[in-house]
C-alpha cells in the first residue's frame, strides 16, 4: 500500500476498553494469599491496568500516534511501535519513541511496560535462518520453530497483545542441586500436538496485567535437553498460576498526596507452570541447547529498552531537581549548582550510551539492526552504579521537604490549614503546590514503591559484577592489544 495516497493504511490498533476485555479470561492470579475472582479485584493491580490502558488509547490521539505506532509494509497497515523490528539505525530511533513514550507514561518507574516483552519476539525474529535451520531432539513432535516465530510476529502486530517474560528460576537453596532442579522449567511429557511442561519462573512482571508470557532457561553447562524449552502462551492457559508480590504503591489515594503511586503499579509475579500444555506451534525452541544460548543475542533490544527508559528517567531526575530549586529560591548556591551539575552529568552520559549504541548497531542475519552490546553493557553497569548516588543527590536538594510532608486534608483543616499556608510557601508558588511537588518526588524516590523500584533496577539490569563479565567477555580488545605492543616495540 502507498502511504503517499489519499486512501489512508488499515489501523490494527487495540482500544484501552479492548485490552481491558482481554483480561477478562479466567487467570488464576493470587494476591496476598488470596486467588482474585478477577485481576481487576487488586486495586494495586487494577490502577496499573488503567494506566496501561491509557496507552492504548493514545495510540489514536495526534499528540502520540507518531511515537507508538507506524505502518508495516508486510502486512499493509498500521500497527502497535512494540512490535516494530528495526531495519535500519534510522528505524531503532524511531523504535525508541515508544519507549521514552512509555517511560515518560510510567515516569520510569515500570521495568516491562508493554512495549518490552514484543521486544523478545522480535529478538527471535532478527535470528530468523538460525532457527530454521534447528529441529527439535524429542521424537514424536517437530514443531517448524522458525515457522512459528514468523507466525507469533504476525499475530502480536495485527492483535496489539502485551507479552510478559521471565528468565530466571525462583531463588532457593543454592548449595542444594535437587532444590534447583524442583524450580527447573521443563518438559515432562510429548503428547500430540504439543508438550507439558512444569517448573517455575521469577519475577514475572506484568504478568497478571498483560495477554501473555514468553519463557525460556538461561543457559548453563550441562542444560538438560527437557530444560531447553522456549515459547510463549496466554496467561490463562490452564496450570499457570500467578503468585503476586507484595504490591507497594497507594492505589486510590488522593492524587496531590501520592501523585505517582496512586496510579497503582506494574506488578511482578512468581509465575508456576503446574503440568502446563504448550501447543506445538507456540514453541520456539525444543531441546536444541545451543538455541537455549541465543536468550543473550536475542534479549539484546530489551538491554537497549532498558537503557533507554533509565535515559529517560534521568532526566526527570533532572527536571524535578530544577524544580525544586525554582521553588525553593535556592538556584544561585554553587553546591546545589554542583549537585544539579551530577544528575545532569549522569542523564547526558546515559544518553551518550544510547545513542553510541544505536550508531554502532550492525544488521543480523535476518537484517534486523541491533544496538552495540559491549556498549549497552557499559551502559548498563554505569546505570546501576551511579543510580543511588542520583536517588540521594535529588532527596539532598529536597532538605526537609521530603522528611515533613503535608497531604491535601491537613490544609483543608479549619483549625490548621491556615497556618499550613502561612508557613509553607515556596518561591512563587503557595505551599500546597510545593507539597504537590514534594509529595511527587517522595513517590519517586523515597517511598516504598520507590524502594522497590530501586531494587528492581539493580536486579533488572544484571548486577555490577556480572556485567563486569559479561563486558570481559563481550569486548574485543584485539586491536588495542596490537597497538600497544607496536608502541611498545614488542613487535
Amino acid at each position: 500500500m502507498n502511504q503517499m495516497t489519499d486512501t489512508k493504511p488499515v489501523r490494527r490498533l487495540r482500544t484501552g476498553a479492548e485490552y481491558k476485555a482481554s483480561l477478562n479470561d479466567g487467570r488464576r492470579v493470587w494476591v496476598e494469599g488470596q486467588e482474585l475472582g478477577s485481576v481487576f479485584d487488586a486495586p494495586h493491580l487494577a490502577a496499573g491496568i488503567d494506566v496501561l490502558a491509557e496507552m492504548f488509547d493514545d495510540q489514536f490521539s495526534p499528540e502520540h500516534a507518531g511515537d507508538t505506532t507506524y505502518f508495516e509494509p508486510r502486512l499493509g497497515a498500521v500497527v502497535s511501535r512494540s512490535w516494530q523490528a528495526p531495519m535500519s539505525r534510522e528505524d531503532l530511533a524511531e523504535r525508541r519513541r515508544m519507549i521514552e513514550y512509555t517511560a515518560r507514561k510510567t515516569a520510569g518507574t515500570y521495568g516491562r511496560p508493554p512495549d518490552l516483552g514484543p521486544s523478545i519476539a522480535m529478538g527471535l525474529w532478527a535470528y530468523l535462518p538460525t532457527f530454521r535451520k534447528k529441529k527439535s531432539t524429542f521424537a514424536g513432535l517437530s514443531p517448524d520453530f522458525a515457522e512459528n516465530i514468523e507466525r507469533y510476529m504476525e499475530y502480536g502486530q495485527l492483535n496489539g497483545i502485551t507479552c510478559a517474560e521471565s528468565l530466571t528460576g525462583p531463588q532457593n537453596d543454592r548449595s542444594q542441586p535437587l532444590a534447583q532442579a524442583a524450580s527447573l522449567l521443563r518438559v515432562t511429557a510429548v503428547e500430540k500436538g504439543g508438550v507439558r511442561i512444569s517448573g517455575a519462573k521469577s519475577v514475572g512482571s506484568i504478568a497478571a496485567q498483560t495477554n501473555e508470557i514468553f519463557f525460556t532457561n538461561l543457559a548453563y553447562e550441562g542444560t538438560p535437553p527437557e530444560a531447553c524449552i522456549w515459547g510463549s502462551i496466554p496467561i490463562a492457559t490452564e496450570g499457570l498460576k500467578l503468585v503476586s508480590r507484595e504490591c507497594l504503591s497507594n492505589p486510590g489515594a488522593d492524587p496531590h498526596d501520592h501523585p505517582l503511586n496512586h496510579k497503582g503499579e506494574e506488578a511482578d509475579q512468581l509465575v508456576i507452570f503446574d503440568d502446563v500444555f504448550v501447543p506445538q506451534d507456540r514453541i520456539f525452541n525444543l531441546g536444541d541447547q545451543e538455541l537455549v544460548s541465543y536468550y543473550g543475542r536475542t534479549c539484546n533490544w530489551a538491554h537497549w529498552h532498558i537503557l533507554s527508559r533509565l535515559a529517560v528517567k534521568a532526566q526527570l531526575f533532572v527536571g524535578c531537581a530544577q524544580l525544586v530549586l525554582d521553588i525553593l529560591g535556592t538556584a544561585r548556591f554553587q553546591p546545589v549548582q554542583a549537585l544539579v551539575a551530577n544528575l545532569i552529568q549522569y542523564a547526558q552520559t546515559l544518553r551518550a550510551f544510547v545513542l553510541a549504541a544505536e550508531a554502532q548497531a550492525q544488521p543480523t542475519e535476518q537484517g534486523v539492526f541491533a544496538p552495540d552490546i559491549p556498549l549497552l553493557t557499559a551502559g548498563r553497569m554505569y546505570s546501576i552504579q551511579h543510580y543511588p548516588n542520583m536517588i540521594h543527590t535529588l532527596q539532598e536538594l529536597c532538605g526537609q521537604g521530603l522528611v515533613m510532608r503535608f497531604g491535601r486534608k491537613a490544609f483543608e483543616n479549619p483549625d490548621i490549614g491556615h497556618h499550613l499556608v502561612e508557613l509553607l510557601p515556596g518561591h512563587g508558588v503557595s505551599g500546597i503546590e510545593k507539597e504537590r511537588v514534594m509529595n511527587f518526588i517522595w513517590d519517586l524516590t523515597t517511598s516504598s514503591h520507590a524502594g522497590r523500584v530501586a531494587l528492581f533496577e539493580n536486579v533488572n539490569a544484571t548486577p555490577a559484577p556480572i556485567l563486569r563479565t559479561r563486558l570481559f567477555n563481550e569486548y574485543d580488545r584485539s586491536a588495542h592489544v596490537t597497538l600497544a605492543r607496536k608502541l611498545a616495540g614488542l613487535d
